[in-house]
């Protein structure tokens, strides 16, 4: 079988397996509602209870297209990471992205003591948090104008990281136990918080940066092999680390703003697509990568909901179990520090 038509035959599989998981998900919860029911109502049927009707509409079909999104997002700003810094252990985060995000919703729930239920609290966390990571995507930005060196960006992207995380602490330290607890439970990352005016203003954010990233896989499978050998073949370094900060502040940036800190999806996901197409061109690699973070995100959405309890894990529990074996394994099979 040559190597085209097992990719097909690879994308093909995945799409089956996504779309068995998107019914699957719709289907977990803590009503039950037959299967016959939810069929009939994503046919637009109308022989459904007006119950399960408003399950479906307000909670359980936003919570799976939340999780398409952020599955995508977050798997192809690990992909431009690890690709851009030629590192398997980079992230969506690795830049302080998440941290500064994190530091504008704290400065919502913990510095200013605002109340924080309600449609506009929700708004006010997620447009402290799109100001927080678009803070540090601008002071990057500033910096790889100045430096050369990817692995100085790298570094002072971690440092970033670091330091706002430290003001998070203090913040914690001093913020009152409601606003604390609030705080918590954002940190713990939710899918189902996003529904109605909200999930279309992430998918306006979220799709048209994937499209935007499309741009840049042509200049990081140049510089996959080194920025000088890319400069050579005429990609402008300058311009494509522009491109990717700016995509993966906007893919990452608007998931943790309105889903909260998901880790490890970034990280793992692009390594998962590595291994199931054997490839490491980002023409495949780039649709393989989107598929396989839906994947990963609707099985942690459906294991968070525990079928057949009335609890709900943090889903950001959960991408860290799935991903951390992914990480460990990358570091014991001795790979190079840089792809």
């Amino acid at each position: 079988m040559n190597g085209s038509r097992r990719y097909v035959i690879q994308m093909i599989l995945l799409i089956i397996l996504l779309a068995g998981l998107i019914i699957l998900d719709i289907v977990a919860g803590t009503v039950k509602i037959p299967f016959r029911d939810i069929l009939s109502f994503l046919a637009g049927g109308t022989d459904i209870s007006s119950q399960h009707a408003v399950i479906l509409n307000s909670f359980r079909i936003p919570r799976m297209l939340t999780a398409l999104l952020a599955g995508s997002a977050l798997s192809v700003s690990g992909l431009q990471m690890q690709t851009l810094f030629r590192n398997p252990l980079a992230g969506p985060y690795v830049l302080g992205i998440s941290s500064g995000a994190s530091l504008g919703a704290a400065l919502v729930l913990l510095g200013t003591g605002a109340v924080t239920t309600g449609i506009l609290a929700n708004w006010g966390i997620a447009a402290a948090a799109w100001a927080g990571a678009a803070m540090v995507m601008f002071l990057l930005l500033i910096v790889s104008m100045r430096i050369r060196s990817i692995m100085t960006i790298l570094i002072l992207g971690i440092m970033f990281s670091s330091g706002l995380s430290a003001i998070i602490s203090i913040m914690q330290y001093f913020g009152s136990a409601v606003a604390l607890k609030s705080f918590v439970i954002w940190s713990l990352g939710s899918l189902g918080d996003v529904s109605g005016s909200s999930l279309s203003v992430l998918a306006l954010t979220v799709i048209p940066g994937l499209i935007l990233s499309l741009v840049s896989v042509k200049g990081l499978n140049a510089m996959m092999l080194g920025e000088e050998y890319a400069g050579s073949l005429g990609v402008n370094i300058k311009s494509m680390r522009i491109l990717v900060f700016f995509t993966t502040s906007i893919l990452a940036g608007s998931i943790t703003a309105f889903c909260g800190p998901i880790g490890f999806v970034g990280i793992a996901v692009p390594h998962i697509s590595r291994f199931f197409i054997r490839r490491s061109d980002l023409r495949y690699l780039f649709p393989a990568t989107i598929i396989m973070g839906m994947v990963v995100m609707l099985i942690s959405d459906i294991v968070s909901q525990m079928p057949g309890s009335d609890r709900i894990l943090p889903v950001n529990a959960i991408t860290s179990l799935i991903g951390i074996p992914v990480v460990i394994w990358v570091i014991l099979s001795k790979r190079k520090a840089f792809i």
